[in-house]
């Protein structure tokens, strides 16, 4: 007890109560707390409270004076042991918004500047910011017992990360699965709730968006409302009813709308009817004044069929009629209504009941929509599915709505209008409105013929379009399964075209079509005249659709009233036998049209079907002739999925991103086991699948590619992926040439070496058309054999080849290389030494083979010094030596008698003064002989050189010959 000589005296009014933390008997205790710091004489005694656990129901506060649970009054409410926040004119005391940015790594810059990013209130929600800055949402609430948070979002933009988690009071982030931290998609126009449960004590909530502009476009901001909070132990004031709303009856646990052209202000009682000059529409806070009618308040429809078959332009005005018609200056009334004329036919599958209305043919009969239906003829069945390109009436199976985040003006408007050959968007209450198309396919069903058949399409869907806008329009085309899955989307103008898409499973699915005029916020319509026009939808093998055609099938016998039956995987339907037949080796199925040999078509070059004939794949084989030399390849051991990482890349505010691609080259029976996921768990798990399907978006191809974030990109805990895409869904071949079916390698990306082998390339296409390719993707995988690149090799992707429709990859490995063979090695053979030779086996070099032969052993054999072919050459010299010496010899003996005769014969003539006479030189033999001891032999250098110098002297001594008789 405070002893003073002035006691301050306090009211009610000067104080308030709170309780004291909760002891470990689970007891606490009620105390005074003055709302002037520093004043702490004549306060209430503190008092026991009730216990911790304690709680009032829905519409009860607890009164701390009494502490009693007491009933809320008439314009406001209470959850009793929970907190609901649902007025978002500001935000509420308790919440903060953090905006934070956080830098590559060396990156140079501390941050970015993200002053102006934060949670936005919009009235009735919150809405995140558009730019890359990390913007938190936080709030702290403390619980005695276990309870929960759920809250509305719409999230339909995947270049934005959203992520709620929750920390304790040391700063740690609770145990969470992935489902309950990273909230999945929602489709356009679509609010979801999420759900989550709190532990007793501190919970410190995250609501946390990051954007990724990859292509400079803004991100589409994430919009948060009704957040509540359940577990609270006590609520110790009611909440008033914001504006707009109102509680009527006290003890309420919720506040109701005020209806249209009715308001109220904050803690209403009850609506306020607006004056006659101005209305309202359905939770306004205030009126407006009626504006002047003009063109953009009213519509024209089509009336449904009479029962004479005739049909007529009608006007109406937009409900709720919020404008002034009469009386008032530059407003128009509603134009007349137009001229009677005939219905248009009903579509293909339907015919026409009582002139006015069209049913769907009975099973086993078809009908073009102007003629009765007809039973199939013998050895067909009916082509099942939709086919609308009349719009009279809107098909059964289709629905429309309007729908706008911040107001409920269009909730009951029709989105979309009929208009005869085609329908269109609607007016809408506001040029933000997503105005919704929904067609419903409840299953897939094959035809008999294919039942069997190991299908990678089910069905497909075709629509024909075209945009007209003056402003930022965009259309949506989702599917709506599992998840909800942004297909394509479309910007501003689009001519009159065609899109098709391919279902790959069987399920039941929503296609949905969203068009926006423009995303700004806006009250007014100011583009009304921006519209799509959808001209013709088309389903294939609908499950409850009905046929325009009948095609062939297989029959049991060739007998009258056969029955179809199903054929089995990879067989086709004879056309001369209507029997079942299997397709060809090394060809596949296209598609379900399975009606003669032609439907089976050739795969291409390197490539094997399976054996449902249902793809074409690579076994991870491949022979080549080159110079007539076959090379064979074993590229098995690049069956395993192999991945690159292409980047970094920066967004135009430095956020760092790669591009990841798998690739799944070859094996296993053309199964598809290159898998990316949009998933938001640690990258380093290996099975992507085990997360929900729900969840996460992945793809299951050939090539496939995914926006990777790296966890020091943006302060993220784990990497995040998104943008997951198929690049490759058909093998088209295997060859070394450069071009295969339209697609074409670019050899300037990959530089030619001084290698004698040529590259393998790999061809891939993905036939689905988007806006950006419009004839789909392409990709090529070259493979280059590199023997000092291992078995598995390396991956690369030239810079700026990566990122567009056409995708190149070079894999280098010394598995690219051709299986050894004997052409790849030679013998080199040793001297002979101690009469044995040794032969050594090498490889050619440079080495370009793998596996395959190996190097023979060293072998050795006897030899010889000299080998034969020496001996038989010395031997041979030897001989030809003696032979030429003989004759040498005879014939220099021969010369030297020849001499000595001619000599003799000179003598003569000197003496004589005349030649001899011819006889005279006819020697008998061995005559003279005795004298040969006394010749002296002339040094002359030759016969010739002597008969020229004797003829010479005669000459000059004026002597005359005499010619020889006879022989010399």
């Amino acid at each position: 007890v405070l002893q003073s000589k002035f006691v301050t005296l306090f009211y009610p009014t000067d104080y308030y109560f709170e309780y004291t933390e909760c002891d470990s008997t689970g007891s606490r205790w009620r105390v005074a707390i003055p709302h002037r710091q520093g004043s702490c004489s004549g306060l209430p005694e503190p008092v026991r409270g009730t216990d911790c656990t304690f709680s009032c129901e829905a519409g009860e506060f607890l009164e701390m004076s009494s502490q009693q649970c007491t009933a809320c009054a008439a314009g406001s409410y209470s959850l009793g042991s929970g907190v609901r926040f649902d007025q978002w004119d500001s935000i509420p005391a308790g919440f903060s918004s953090l905006a934070t940015y956080m830098e590559p790594e060396g990156s140079g810059d501390e941050s970015l500047s993200c002053n102006n990013s934060s949670w936005t209130p919009q009235g009735t929600h919150l809405e995140s910011n558009r730019d890359e800055c990390t913007v938190s949402l936080v709030y702290a609430v403390h619980l005695m017992k276990q309870g929960s948070v759920s809250f509305d979002y719409q999230y339909v933009d995947n270049n934005v990360f959203f992520e709620f988690f929750i920390q304790n009071d040391q700063c740690q982030e609770m145990d969470q699965t992935a489902d309950q931290k990273w909230i999945k998609l929602t489709s356009n126009g679509e609010w979801g709730t999420h759900t989550v449960n709190l532990k007793s004590g501190t919970n410190i909530l995250y609501w946390r968006t990051t954007g990724i502009l990859l292509g400079g476009k803004p991100v589409k901001p994430v919009l948060l409302k009704n957040i509540q909070i359940e577990g609270v132990a006590y609520t110790s004031e009611c909440f008033p009813c914001r504006p707009g709303t109102f509680s009527k009856t006290p003890g309420s646990s919720s506040c109701d709308l005020c209806p249209r052209n009715t308001y109220s202000n904050k803690g209403a009682s009850s609506c306020t009817p607006c004056p006659e000059a101005q209305y309202s529409e359905e939770g306004w806070a205030e009126c407006k004044e009626r504006p002047p009618c003009s063109e953009k308040d009213y519509f024209q429809i089509h009336t449904a069929c009479d029962s004479n078959g005739k049909t007529q332009v009608l006007y109406r005005w937009v409900e709720p009629k919020v404008c002034v018609e009469d009386n008032v200056t530059g407003a128009v009334t509603l134009p007349p209504s137009g001229e009677k004329e005939d219905c248009p036919p009903c579509n293909p599958g339907f015919y026409t009941h009582n002139s006015s209305t069209c049913l769907p043919c009975p099973p086993g009969t078809f009908s073009d929509g102007i003629t009765d239906c007809q039973a199939c003829p013998a050895g067909t069945e009916p082509s099942l599915g939709y086919e609308y390109k009349w719009w009279n009436i809107l098909p059964r199976n289709m629905k429309t709505s309007c729908f706008n985040v911040g107001n409920s003006k269009c909730d009951d408007m029709n989105g979309w209008e009929v208009a005869g050959d085609h329908i269109r968007s609607g007016i809408g209450g506001s040029d933000n409105d997503y105005l919704i198309l929904t067609l419903r396919v409840p299953g897939f069903k094959l035809p008999t013929s294919v039942a069997g058949v190991t299908a990678s399409e089910f069905g497909r869907i075709t629509f024909v379009f075209e945009t007209i806008c003056s402003a930022d329009c965009e259309l949506y085309f989702m599917m709506v399964s599992s998840f909800t899955n942004v297909v394509e989307s479309w910007e501003g103008t689009k001519s009159r075209r065609a899109y098709t898409h391919i279902m790959t499973k069987n399920a039941s699915v929503s296609y949905t079509w969203a068009f926006q005029r423009t995303n700004k916020p806006s009250d007014v319509r100011r583009f009304v005249n921006d519209i799509v026009k959808i001209y013709s939808i088309t389903v294939t093998n609908a499950l409850d659709g009905s046929a325009s055609s009948c095609h062939a099938c297989a029959l049991v016998s060739q007998e009258s009233g056969s029955s179809c039956v199903p054929c089995p995987a990879g067989h086709f339907i004879d056309k001369d036998t209507n029997q079942c037949q299997e397709c060809p080796p090394n060809t596949f199925l296209s598609g379900h049209h399975i009606y003669g040999e032609e439907a089976c078509q050739q795969c291409g070059p390197g490539s094997k079907s399976n054996k449902e004939h249902s793809v074409c794949f690579s076994d991870c084989s491949f022979s080549h002739t080159d110079q007539n030399r076959t090379l064979t390849y074993d590229l098995s051991a690049l069956s395993s999925v192999g991945s690159i990482m292409n980047g970094p890349s920066f967004t135009s505010k430095g956020t760092k991103y790669y591009h990841q691609f798998n690739i799944s080259l070859c094996g296993p029976e053309g199964r598809k086991v290159a898998v990316c996921t949009d998933n938001v768990t640690d990258l380093s798990s290996k099975d992507l699948q085990s997360e929900s399907a729900a969840l996460n978006n992945y793809v299951e191809t050939f090539v496939c590619q995914s926006t990777i974030i790296p966890a020091d990109g943006r302060g993220f805990r784990t990497a995040l992926s998104s943008q997951s895409i198929s690049l490759a869904d058909t093998f088209l071949g295997a060859t070394v040439e450069s071009t295969l079916d339209g697609v074409s390698v670019r050899p300037d990306l990959f530089p030619e070496t001084s290698r004698k082998l040529p590259d393998i390339n790999f061809f891939y296409r993905s036939p689905r058309i988007t806006a950006s390719c419009e004839h789909g993707r392409s990709a090529v995988i070259t493979l280059r054999c590199n023997p000092e690149k291992g078995e598995r090799g390396e991956l690369t992707c030239p810079a700026g080849t990566c990122d567009g429709c056409m995708f190149y990859f070079l894999w280098e490995s010394s598995s690219a290389c051709p299986i050894c063979t004997e052409a790849d090695y030679h013998s080199i053979e040793g001297a002979c030494k101690g009469g044995m030779q040794d032969t050594l086996y090498v490889w050619n070099e440079p080495k370009l083979c793998t596996k395959g032969v190996s190097l023979p052993e060293k072998s050795s054999a006897p030899c010889e010094a000299v080998p034969l072919w020496l001996k038989v050459g010395i031997g041979g010299g030897a001989f030809m030596a003696v032979l030429l010496i003989s004759l040498t010899c005879y014939f220099w003996k021969k010369n030297k008698r020849l001499e000595y005769k001619y000599s003799r014969l000179v003598m003569s003539a000197n003496k004589e003064c005349e030649l001899p006479a011819a006889d005279s030189c006819a020697l008998a033999e061995g005559e003279g002989e005795e004298n040969e001891d006394d010749v002296v032999y002339s040094n002359t250098p030759s016969l010739l050189g002597k008969l020229k110098a004797i003829a010479s002297k005669l000459f000059e001594q004026g002597c005359q010959t005499q010619p020889l008789k006879g022989p010399y």
